[in-house]
């Protein structure tokens, strides 16, 4: 089982949110060396939740690093919001920044899937000093319209699966094209990150269907000039690395050549045979990830 610390955190509206927060190292053990370097913040994508890092962050706090993976509002283990007006980047980075002067993180690197990003870049166009870097997973400013199309035709849809089995074809029937070399087990896996029992005992997403809401309406829709001056800003003034499913339909090849034509010194490696959005633990995104975190302080 990994290693984490659940802790708990109210938002600045009241709300009790959720972390895992990962020691450097992987053991809890103080490291005076460890604790000098920068935490890093794991953001999941829409529909997702903390479990999504399961495996990458105690990766990552074995390289001495403390790690922090959010359920952000409305998701896992964090409080559903009462207003789906919240349910938007702006709220979400307010979020981040709460729990980083509650722990009092001064900086720290993000690593983002999806949604996560559009959290990292809205803080950086807000707050730069407490972003050091980031890893862009399969996210930018400039999308496909055919991947935002893909993502609203299921978030929020009421899934009641029968069973752990349905549940899993269910998460495999979403994610196939994304992942068509994924082996059988790792639907279940999926599944159960994805899915848990509600009061009743029976299975239901890990989110607020309201989620979907922000999306349906435009909120998430990263097309407005803010956010692409949001993504320069932070490319220009921090390191960045994006790292891309070779098979998305989210970030394809026109949008990912978008962004690096506007940001010229970001790194950049793509995951074969992986869509949107890459689990970060495919050989290729992993070993940039860690090469780029070896180059920060």
């Amino acid at each position: 089982m990994s290693n984490f610390t659940s802790i708990s955190y109210t938002s600045t509206d009241g709300l009790t949110l959720y972390a895992r927060d990962y020691p450097a190292g992987g053991d809890g053990a103080h490291d005076t060396a460890a604790a000098a370097r920068l935490p890093v913040i794991c953001l999941h994508g829409l529909t997702r939740n903390s479990a999504d890092f399961d495996e990458v962050a105690p990766t990552i706090a074995a390289l001495g690093r403390r790690v922090l993976a959010p359920d952000v509002r409305g998701r896992g283990n964090s409080q559903h919001d009462p207003d789906p007006g919240n349910y938007n980047p702006k709220v979400y980075a307010a979020d981040v920044a709460k729990l980083m002067t509650d722990l009092g993180i001064a900086r720290a690197i993000f690593v983002g899937t999806s949604m996560g990003d559009l959290i990292t870049m809205t803080l950086a166009s807000r707050h730069i000093d407490l972003v050091a870097a980031a890893v862009l997973n399969d996210i930018g400013p400039v999308l496909s319209e055919r991947g935002l199309a893909r993502i609203a035709g299921y978030a929020g849809k009421r899934v009641q699966p029968a069973s752990w089995h349905e549940a899993a074809c269910h998460v495999r029937d979403i994610n196939l094209c994304a992942f068509p070399d994924n082996p059988e087990p790792e639907w279940d896996k999926w599944a159960r990150r994805a899915f848990a029992p509600d009061p009743d005992g029976r299975l239901a997403p890990r989110y607020d269907p309201n989620i979907a809401i922000s999306l349906q309406d435009g909120k998430l829709k990263p097309t407005s000039l803010s956010l692409r001056m949001a993504f320069r800003k932070l490319a220009h003034e921090r390191p960045v690395l994006l790292v891309r499913g070779a098979l998305s339909d989210l970030v394809e090849a026109r949008q990912a050549d978008w962004m690096r034509r506007a940001a010229p010194s970001m790194l950049y490696v793509e995951v074969p045979k992986v869509g949107h959005a890459p689990m970060l633990t495919e050989p290729p995104a992993l070993e940039a990830i860690e090469r780029f975190l070896a180059t920060l302080p």
